[in-house]
Protein backbone atom coordinates (compact mmCIF):
# COMPACT_ATOMS: atom_id res chain seq x y z
CA UNK A 1 0.00 0.00 0.00
CA UNK A 2 1.78 3.57 -1.17
CA UNK A 3 1.80 5.87 1.98
CA UNK A 4 0.22 8.97 1.07
CA UNK A 5 1.50 12.04 0.69
CA UNK A 6 1.38 14.54 3.62
CA UNK A 7 2.70 17.95 2.06
CA UNK A 8 -0.49 19.13 -0.16
CA UNK A 9 0.01 20.79 -3.15
CA UNK A 10 -1.77 23.94 -4.78
CA UNK A 11 -1.72 24.16 -7.94
CA UNK A 12 -2.82 27.47 -10.18
CA UNK A 13 -5.50 27.20 -12.61
CA UNK A 14 -4.60 29.74 -16.02
CA UNK A 15 -4.93 28.93 -19.74
CA UNK A 16 -2.85 26.13 -19.45
CA UNK A 17 -4.26 24.05 -17.27
CA UNK A 18 -7.77 25.29 -17.22
CA UNK A 19 -8.84 22.34 -19.71
CA UNK A 20 -6.97 19.98 -17.91
CA UNK A 21 -7.47 19.85 -14.41
CA UNK A 22 -8.89 16.29 -14.60
CA UNK A 23 -5.05 15.58 -15.05
CA UNK A 24 -3.96 18.15 -12.58
CA UNK A 25 -5.85 16.10 -9.80
CA UNK A 26 -4.80 12.48 -11.12
CA UNK A 27 -0.93 14.28 -10.29
CA UNK A 28 -2.03 14.92 -7.03
CA UNK A 29 -3.60 18.57 -7.06
CA UNK A 30 -5.21 18.87 -3.23
CA UNK A 31 -5.74 22.97 -3.72
CA UNK A 32 -6.83 24.41 -6.88
CA UNK A 33 -5.83 27.91 -7.03
CA UNK A 34 -8.13 30.92 -8.96
CA UNK A 35 -5.91 33.91 -9.28
CA UNK A 36 -8.80 37.11 -9.58
CA UNK A 37 -5.85 38.78 -10.63
CA UNK A 38 -6.55 37.49 -14.17
CA UNK A 39 -9.56 35.64 -16.50
CA UNK A 40 -13.24 37.10 -16.44
CA UNK A 41 -15.90 36.11 -13.70
CA UNK A 42 -17.57 33.77 -16.13
CA UNK A 43 -13.88 31.98 -16.98
CA UNK A 44 -13.36 31.71 -13.26
CA UNK A 45 -16.48 30.41 -12.71
CA UNK A 46 -15.90 27.72 -15.42
CA UNK A 47 -12.38 26.57 -13.90
CA UNK A 48 -14.37 25.85 -10.67
CA UNK A 49 -16.76 23.72 -12.05
CA UNK A 50 -14.09 21.59 -14.07
CA UNK A 51 -12.39 21.74 -10.18
CA UNK A 52 -15.49 20.06 -8.76
CA UNK A 53 -16.26 17.80 -11.26
CA UNK A 54 -13.08 16.01 -11.72
CA UNK A 55 -12.58 15.95 -8.08
CA UNK A 56 -16.09 14.59 -7.94
CA UNK A 57 -15.07 11.71 -10.42
CA UNK A 58 -11.67 11.12 -9.10
CA UNK A 59 -13.51 10.93 -5.96
CA UNK A 60 -10.79 13.12 -4.23
CA UNK A 61 -11.14 16.25 -1.81
CA UNK A 62 -9.82 19.32 -4.02
CA UNK A 63 -10.50 22.71 -2.32
CA UNK A 64 -10.36 25.92 -4.23
CA UNK A 65 -8.96 28.70 -3.15
CA UNK A 66 -10.05 32.22 -4.13
CA UNK A 67 -6.90 34.01 -4.49
CA UNK A 68 -7.75 37.98 -4.54
CA UNK A 69 -5.78 40.74 -6.71
CA UNK A 70 -5.28 42.65 -3.70
CA UNK A 71 -3.34 46.25 -4.37
CA UNK A 72 -1.37 44.30 -6.88
CA UNK A 73 0.27 46.65 -9.56
CA UNK A 74 0.72 45.43 -12.86
CA UNK A 75 1.96 46.55 -16.16
CA UNK A 76 -0.08 47.34 -19.08
CA UNK A 77 -0.01 45.84 -22.24
CA UNK A 78 3.37 45.44 -24.39
CA UNK A 79 3.68 45.59 -28.44
CA UNK A 80 4.65 42.55 -28.34
CA UNK A 81 3.34 40.74 -25.58
CA UNK A 82 6.71 40.67 -23.84
CA UNK A 83 10.01 43.53 -23.95
CA UNK A 84 13.61 42.59 -22.81
CA UNK A 85 15.05 45.64 -20.78
CA UNK A 86 18.65 46.24 -20.77
CA UNK A 87 20.90 46.71 -18.28
CA UNK A 88 21.38 50.91 -18.25
CA UNK A 89 19.00 51.80 -20.26
CA UNK A 90 15.93 53.83 -19.07
CA UNK A 91 12.60 52.85 -18.72
CA UNK A 92 9.49 55.01 -17.69
CA UNK A 93 6.64 54.33 -15.75
CA UNK A 94 3.38 55.97 -16.92
CA UNK A 95 1.00 55.74 -13.92
CA UNK A 96 -2.80 54.75 -14.93
CA UNK A 97 -1.44 54.77 -18.71
CA UNK A 98 -3.39 52.60 -20.78
CA UNK A 99 -1.45 52.45 -24.53
CA UNK A 100 0.60 50.03 -25.52
CA UNK A 101 4.47 49.95 -23.81
CA UNK A 102 7.64 49.02 -25.10
CA UNK A 103 11.46 49.37 -24.63
CA UNK A 104 11.34 52.50 -23.54
CA UNK A 105 8.09 52.62 -21.17
CA UNK A 106 5.16 51.16 -20.22
CA UNK A 107 1.88 51.83 -18.34
CA UNK A 108 1.50 50.75 -14.64
CA UNK A 109 -2.44 49.65 -13.04
CA UNK A 110 -1.62 51.93 -10.05
CA UNK A 111 -2.39 55.74 -10.39
CA UNK A 112 -0.69 56.60 -7.49
CA UNK A 113 2.48 55.48 -8.37
CA UNK A 114 4.29 58.87 -8.71
CA UNK A 115 2.92 59.86 -5.45
CA UNK A 116 4.25 56.83 -3.57
CA UNK A 117 7.69 56.48 -5.10
CA UNK A 118 10.50 58.46 -4.50
CA UNK A 119 13.89 58.68 -5.95
CA UNK A 120 16.42 55.63 -5.34
CA UNK A 121 13.85 53.25 -4.14
CA UNK A 122 13.88 49.93 -6.31
CA UNK A 123 11.25 48.22 -8.22
CA UNK A 124 10.84 44.48 -9.25
CA UNK A 125 8.94 43.55 -11.90
CA UNK A 126 7.82 40.66 -12.56
CA UNK A 127 9.07 39.06 -9.54
CA UNK A 128 12.49 39.82 -9.89
CA UNK A 129 12.94 39.18 -13.83
CA UNK A 130 14.04 42.78 -13.74
CA UNK A 131 15.22 45.01 -11.39
CA UNK A 132 15.00 49.19 -11.77
CA UNK A 133 16.19 51.98 -9.33
CA UNK A 134 13.74 55.42 -9.58
CA UNK A 135 15.59 58.12 -10.81
CA UNK A 136 13.23 60.94 -10.96
CA UNK A 137 9.81 61.33 -10.18
CA UNK A 138 6.66 63.53 -11.58
CA UNK A 139 3.61 62.94 -13.76
CA UNK A 140 5.65 60.10 -14.79
CA UNK A 141 8.07 57.72 -12.70
CA UNK A 142 11.61 57.49 -14.91
CA UNK A 143 13.71 55.06 -13.86
CA UNK A 144 17.34 53.20 -14.56
CA UNK A 145 17.44 49.11 -15.37
CA UNK A 146 19.47 47.77 -12.90
CA UNK A 147 19.46 44.36 -13.71
CA UNK A 148 17.38 43.42 -17.05
CA UNK A 149 15.37 40.86 -17.99
CA UNK A 150 11.74 39.87 -20.02
CA UNK A 151 8.94 40.81 -18.99
CA UNK A 152 5.66 40.13 -20.01
CA UNK A 153 2.30 41.79 -20.43
CA UNK A 154 0.43 42.80 -17.43
CA UNK A 155 3.86 41.75 -15.26
CA UNK A 156 3.67 42.43 -11.31
CA UNK A 157 5.26 45.38 -10.62
CA UNK A 158 6.09 45.42 -6.76
CA UNK A 159 7.48 48.72 -4.75
CA UNK A 160 8.92 48.93 -0.93
CA UNK A 161 5.05 47.79 0.95
CA UNK A 162 5.81 51.21 3.03
CA UNK A 163 5.61 53.25 0.23
CA UNK A 164 1.85 51.88 -0.85
CA UNK A 165 -0.82 54.46 0.27
CA UNK A 166 -3.30 52.21 -1.21
CA UNK A 167 -5.92 49.96 1.07
CA UNK A 168 -5.72 46.87 1.77
CA UNK A 169 -9.30 45.98 0.13
CA UNK A 170 -9.49 47.66 -3.22
CA UNK A 171 -12.49 48.73 -4.91
CA UNK A 172 -11.52 45.16 -6.97
CA UNK A 173 -11.45 43.13 -3.64
CA UNK A 174 -14.73 44.40 -2.67
CA UNK A 175 -16.32 44.11 -5.83
CA UNK A 176 -14.98 40.23 -5.93
CA UNK A 177 -15.68 38.91 -2.29
CA UNK A 178 -18.81 37.89 -3.40
CA UNK A 179 -18.28 36.10 -6.20
CA UNK A 180 -15.40 33.90 -4.59
CA UNK A 181 -18.62 33.53 -2.04
CA UNK A 182 -20.32 32.78 -4.87
CA UNK A 183 -18.58 30.28 -6.13
CA UNK A 184 -18.11 28.34 -2.37
CA UNK A 185 -14.48 28.67 -2.38
CA UNK A 186 -13.31 26.50 0.47
CA UNK A 187 -10.46 29.25 0.73
CA UNK A 188 -9.99 33.11 0.72
CA UNK A 189 -6.55 34.54 0.09
CA UNK A 190 -5.36 37.80 0.79
CA UNK A 191 -2.62 39.39 -1.01
CA UNK A 192 -0.61 42.13 0.52
CA UNK A 193 -1.60 42.29 4.07
CA UNK A 194 0.24 44.53 6.28
CA UNK A 195 -1.46 44.58 9.45
CA UNK A 196 -3.69 41.97 11.62
CA UNK A 197 -6.50 44.88 10.45
CA UNK A 198 -5.89 43.36 6.88
CA UNK A 199 -7.34 40.47 7.61
CA UNK A 200 -10.22 41.38 10.55
CA UNK A 201 -11.46 43.70 7.61
CA UNK A 202 -11.94 41.18 5.25
CA UNK A 203 -13.30 38.45 7.63
CA UNK A 204 -15.91 41.62 8.30
CA UNK A 205 -16.97 41.18 4.43
CA UNK A 206 -16.82 37.57 4.18
CA UNK A 207 -19.44 37.55 7.08
CA UNK A 208 -19.25 34.95 10.18
CA UNK A 209 -20.14 32.01 8.20
CA UNK A 210 -17.80 32.74 5.83
CA UNK A 211 -14.53 30.88 4.59
CA UNK A 212 -10.86 30.69 6.39
CA UNK A 213 -8.43 33.62 5.74
CA UNK A 214 -4.80 32.76 3.98
CA UNK A 215 -3.11 35.82 4.71
CA UNK A 216 0.08 36.33 2.15
CA UNK A 217 2.86 37.27 3.08
CA UNK A 218 4.54 39.58 0.73
CA UNK A 219 5.35 42.67 3.11
CA UNK A 220 8.14 43.71 5.45
CA UNK A 221 5.04 45.00 7.52
CA UNK A 222 3.37 41.47 7.36
CA UNK A 223 6.64 40.15 9.03
CA UNK A 224 6.99 42.76 11.57
CA UNK A 225 3.47 41.99 12.08
CA UNK A 226 3.70 38.29 12.15
CA UNK A 227 2.30 37.48 15.18
CA UNK A 228 -0.59 39.58 15.06
CA UNK A 229 -1.52 38.12 12.00
CA UNK A 230 -1.13 34.93 13.48
CA UNK A 231 -3.62 36.06 16.25
CA UNK A 232 -6.61 36.09 13.61
CA UNK A 233 -6.05 34.59 10.64
CA UNK A 234 -6.75 30.44 9.61
CA UNK A 235 -3.65 29.78 7.50
CA UNK A 236 -0.42 31.63 6.20
CA UNK A 237 1.24 32.15 2.38
CA UNK A 238 4.78 32.54 2.34
CA UNK A 239 5.05 34.26 -1.09
CA UNK A 240 8.31 34.74 -1.83
CA UNK A 241 8.02 36.84 -5.18
CA UNK A 242 6.91 40.18 -3.40
CA UNK A 243 8.88 39.40 -0.23
CA UNK A 244 11.82 39.61 -2.45
CA UNK A 245 11.48 43.24 -2.65
CA UNK A 246 11.28 44.10 0.89
CA UNK A 247 14.08 41.64 1.97
CA UNK A 248 17.71 41.06 0.26
CA UNK A 249 17.08 37.96 -1.58
CA UNK A 250 19.72 36.36 0.59
CA UNK A 251 17.21 37.23 3.76
CA UNK A 252 14.25 35.32 2.19
CA UNK A 253 15.62 31.66 2.93
CA UNK A 254 15.63 32.79 6.55
CA UNK A 255 12.78 34.43 6.91
CA UNK A 256 10.68 31.50 4.98
CA UNK A 257 12.08 29.11 7.40
CA UNK A 258 11.39 30.97 10.78
CA UNK A 259 8.13 32.13 9.31
CA UNK A 260 6.79 28.36 8.93
CA UNK A 261 8.56 27.51 12.09
CA UNK A 262 6.50 30.36 14.04
CA UNK A 263 3.27 29.16 12.61
CA UNK A 264 3.51 25.82 13.34
CA UNK A 265 4.47 26.42 16.70
CA UNK A 266 0.95 28.40 16.82
CA UNK A 267 -1.09 24.95 15.04
CA UNK A 268 -1.53 27.64 11.99
CA UNK A 269 -1.64 26.08 8.03
CA UNK A 270 1.24 27.72 5.84
CA UNK A 271 1.83 27.25 2.08
CA UNK A 272 5.68 28.26 0.58
CA UNK A 273 4.84 29.69 -3.09
CA UNK A 274 6.44 31.73 -5.55
CA UNK A 275 9.10 30.02 -7.92
CA UNK A 276 9.06 26.87 -6.73
CA UNK A 277 9.75 25.00 -10.12
CA UNK A 278 10.11 27.92 -12.20
CA UNK A 279 12.19 26.65 -14.90
CA UNK A 280 9.55 23.63 -15.46
CA UNK A 281 7.33 27.47 -17.36
CA UNK A 282 9.82 26.05 -20.52
CA UNK A 283 11.28 23.04 -19.25
CA UNK A 284 9.98 19.73 -18.94
CA UNK A 285 12.44 19.20 -16.03
CA UNK A 286 13.27 21.15 -12.76
CA UNK A 287 16.45 22.47 -12.31
CA UNK A 288 18.64 20.77 -9.83
CA UNK A 289 18.42 23.98 -7.37
CA UNK A 290 14.43 24.59 -7.62
CA UNK A 291 14.19 20.30 -6.46
CA UNK A 292 16.40 21.22 -3.59
CA UNK A 293 13.79 24.52 -2.89
CA UNK A 294 10.81 22.10 -2.99
CA UNK A 295 12.36 19.40 -0.17
CA UNK A 296 13.54 22.25 1.43
CA UNK A 297 10.03 23.62 1.98
CA UNK A 298 8.95 19.86 2.74
CA UNK A 299 11.63 19.96 5.46
CA UNK A 300 10.88 23.21 6.82
CA UNK A 301 7.36 21.69 8.07
CA UNK A 302 5.32 23.66 5.69
CA UNK A 303 1.29 22.01 4.75
CA UNK A 304 1.55 22.91 1.31
CA UNK A 305 3.50 23.59 -1.74
CA UNK A 306 2.05 26.05 -4.61
CA UNK A 307 2.79 26.23 -8.20
CA UNK A 308 2.09 29.31 -9.68
CA UNK A 309 3.06 29.89 -13.50
CA UNK A 310 3.93 26.59 -13.35
CA UNK A 311 1.35 25.15 -13.98
CA UNK A 312 -1.46 28.29 -14.97
CA UNK A 313 0.85 29.52 -18.18
CA UNK A 314 3.19 26.73 -18.36
CA UNK A 315 4.23 24.77 -21.38
CA UNK A 316 4.37 21.54 -19.06
CA UNK A 317 1.39 21.99 -16.03
CA UNK A 318 0.69 18.69 -15.23
CA UNK A 319 4.85 17.47 -15.31
CA UNK A 320 5.31 20.34 -12.47
CA UNK A 321 2.74 18.88 -10.85
CA UNK A 322 4.06 15.60 -10.86
CA UNK A 323 7.08 16.52 -10.34
CA UNK A 324 6.52 19.05 -7.16
CA UNK A 325 4.42 15.91 -6.03
CA UNK A 326 7.29 13.20 -6.45
CA UNK A 327 9.93 15.25 -4.36
CA UNK A 328 7.54 15.85 -2.02
CA UNK A 329 7.13 12.20 -1.62
CA UNK A 330 10.66 11.19 -1.47
CA UNK A 331 11.92 13.88 0.62
CA UNK A 332 8.89 12.38 3.32
CA UNK A 333 9.66 8.83 2.93
CA UNK A 334 13.21 9.27 3.17
CA UNK A 335 14.43 12.13 5.04
CA UNK A 336 11.79 11.67 7.90
CA UNK A 337 14.49 12.31 10.20
CA UNK A 338 14.91 15.89 8.52
CA UNK A 339 11.07 16.98 9.45
CA UNK A 340 10.48 19.15 12.44
CA UNK A 341 9.10 18.42 15.24
CA UNK A 342 5.12 19.42 15.71
CA UNK A 343 3.93 22.05 17.60
CA UNK A 344 3.98 22.30 21.43
CA UNK A 345 1.18 20.46 22.80
CA UNK A 346 -1.82 22.07 23.03
CA UNK A 347 -2.73 20.94 26.60
CA UNK A 348 -4.70 24.10 27.92
CA UNK A 349 -7.98 22.53 26.75
CA UNK A 350 -9.21 19.08 26.82
CA UNK A 351 -9.25 18.66 23.15
CA UNK A 352 -5.26 19.89 22.74
CA UNK A 353 -4.77 17.14 25.66
CA UNK A 354 -6.47 14.54 24.28
CA UNK A 355 -4.96 15.04 20.61
CA UNK A 356 -1.37 14.87 22.31
CA UNK A 357 -1.99 11.87 23.93
CA UNK A 358 -2.75 10.42 20.49
CA UNK A 359 0.31 11.43 18.73
CA UNK A 360 2.31 10.30 21.64
CA UNK A 361 0.35 6.42 21.49
CA UNK A 362 0.52 6.46 17.68
CA UNK A 363 4.25 7.45 18.00
CA UNK A 364 4.57 4.61 21.06
CA UNK A 365 3.21 1.76 19.43
CA UNK A 366 4.80 0.13 15.74
CA UNK A 367 1.54 -1.22 15.47
CA UNK A 368 -0.23 2.11 14.86
CA UNK A 369 -1.03 2.81 11.18
CA UNK A 370 -2.68 5.90 11.38
CA UNK A 371 -5.03 8.23 13.81
CA UNK A 372 -8.60 8.64 12.71
CA UNK A 373 -11.14 11.42 14.11
CA UNK A 374 -14.63 12.30 13.62
CA UNK A 375 -14.50 15.90 13.12
CA UNK A 376 -17.70 18.29 12.20
CA UNK A 377 -16.16 21.32 11.80
CA UNK A 378 -11.93 20.42 11.14
CA UNK A 379 -10.81 21.48 14.33
CA UNK A 380 -9.97 18.29 15.68
CA UNK A 381 -8.08 17.39 12.59
CA UNK A 382 -5.98 20.56 12.12
CA UNK A 383 -4.93 19.93 15.76
CA UNK A 384 -3.86 16.35 15.32
CA UNK A 385 -1.92 17.45 11.86
CA UNK A 386 -0.15 20.62 13.79
CA UNK A 387 0.97 18.04 16.11
CA UNK A 388 2.67 16.38 13.07
CA UNK A 389 2.54 12.95 13.90
CA UNK A 390 4.36 9.93 11.94
CA UNK A 391 1.13 8.64 10.68
CA UNK A 392 -1.59 9.75 8.73
CA UNK A 393 -4.41 11.57 10.27
CA UNK A 394 -7.50 10.61 8.68
CA UNK A 395 -10.26 12.68 9.46
CA UNK A 396 -14.48 11.80 8.86
CA UNK A 397 -16.67 14.84 8.52
CA UNK A 398 -20.55 14.84 7.48
CA UNK A 399 -19.67 18.52 6.32
CA UNK A 400 -18.58 18.55 2.20
CA UNK A 401 -16.78 21.34 2.35
CA UNK A 402 -14.98 20.58 5.94
CA UNK A 403 -13.50 17.64 3.70
CA UNK A 404 -12.66 19.39 0.87
CA UNK A 405 -10.98 22.12 3.42
CA UNK A 406 -8.80 19.86 5.18
CA UNK A 407 -7.32 18.92 1.64
CA UNK A 408 -5.06 21.66 2.58
CA UNK A 409 -4.06 20.18 6.02
CA UNK A 410 -0.73 18.58 6.58
CA UNK A 411 -0.95 14.87 6.64
CA UNK A 412 -4.55 14.63 6.70
CA UNK A 413 -6.62 12.50 4.29
CA UNK A 414 -10.17 14.02 5.06
CA UNK A 415 -13.07 11.73 3.89
CA UNK A 416 -16.60 12.83 3.80
CA UNK A 417 -19.07 10.43 6.17
CA UNK A 418 -23.02 10.26 7.08
CA UNK A 419 -23.50 11.66 10.62
CA UNK A 420 -24.46 8.94 12.92
CA UNK A 421 -27.69 8.47 14.47
CA UNK A 422 -26.57 9.10 18.44
CA UNK A 423 -23.08 10.66 19.77
CA UNK A 424 -21.50 7.17 21.03
CA UNK A 425 -22.16 5.82 17.54
CA UNK A 426 -18.91 7.98 16.57
CA UNK A 427 -16.40 5.30 17.50
CA UNK A 428 -18.15 2.52 15.64
CA UNK A 429 -18.56 4.52 12.82
CA UNK A 430 -15.04 5.37 12.34
CA UNK A 431 -14.33 2.06 13.07
CA UNK A 432 -16.54 0.19 10.31
CA UNK A 433 -15.41 3.53 7.69
CA UNK A 434 -11.60 2.61 8.28
CA UNK A 435 -12.65 -0.73 7.20
CA UNK A 436 -14.43 0.00 4.28
CA UNK A 437 -12.15 2.57 2.89
CA UNK A 438 -8.79 0.18 3.28
CA UNK A 439 -7.00 3.68 3.90
CA UNK A 440 -4.69 1.24 6.48
CA UNK A 441 -2.87 -2.09 6.44
CA UNK A 442 -4.81 -4.89 6.76
CA UNK A 443 -4.48 -6.08 10.52
CA UNK A 444 -2.58 -2.61 12.22
CA UNK A 445 -3.99 -0.84 14.43
CA UNK A 446 -5.18 2.93 14.59
CA UNK A 447 -6.03 5.65 17.17
CA UNK A 448 -9.77 6.34 17.28
CA UNK A 449 -10.02 10.32 18.44
CA UNK A 450 -13.78 10.95 18.82
CA UNK A 451 -16.66 12.97 21.70
CA UNK A 452 -19.06 11.30 23.79
CA UNK A 453 -20.45 15.00 24.46
CA UNK A 454 -22.34 17.15 22.43
CA UNK A 455 -21.18 18.87 19.26
CA UNK A 456 -18.83 21.87 19.60
CA UNK A 457 -17.41 20.22 23.01
CA UNK A 458 -14.59 18.78 21.51
CA UNK A 459 -12.93 15.04 21.43
CA UNK A 460 -12.58 13.39 24.98
CA UNK A 461 -12.13 9.44 23.78
CA UNK A 462 -9.52 7.62 22.91
CA UNK A 463 -10.23 3.80 21.71
CA UNK A 464 -7.41 1.45 19.81
CA UNK A 465 -8.93 -0.24 16.66
CA UNK A 466 -7.57 -3.23 14.84
CA UNK A 467 -8.00 -2.88 11.20
CA UNK A 468 -9.47 -5.63 10.22
CA UNK A 469 -7.53 -8.29 8.06
CA UNK A 470 -10.39 -8.41 5.10
CA UNK A 471 -11.49 -5.01 3.52
CA UNK A 472 -15.25 -4.35 2.30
Amino acid sequence: METARRTKLVCTIGPASAGRVAELVTAGMDVARINFSHGTPAARATSVEAVRGAALRAGAPVAVMADLAGPKIRLGPLADGDVHLEAGRRFVLRPGARAQGDALGAGVTYPRLAADVRPGDRILLADGAAELRVLRVGREVETEVVRGGTVRSRAGVAIPAHRLSAPALTPKDRADIPRALGLRAEYVAQSFVRRAADVEELRARLGPDGPPIVAKIETRPAVDAFDAILDVVDAVMIARGDLGVELLYEEVPLIQKQLVRRALDRGVPTIVATQMLESMIASPRPTRAEASDVANAVFDGADAIMLSGETAIGAHPILAAEAAARIARLCEEQGSHLLPDGAPPPVETDAGALAYAAVALASADPAIAGIACYTRTGRTARILSSLRPGVPVIAFAPDAAVVRRLALIHGVIPRGCVPPDDVPGRLALMAWLLGEAALLPSGSAAVLVASTAEPGSGPNLLEVHRVPSHHG
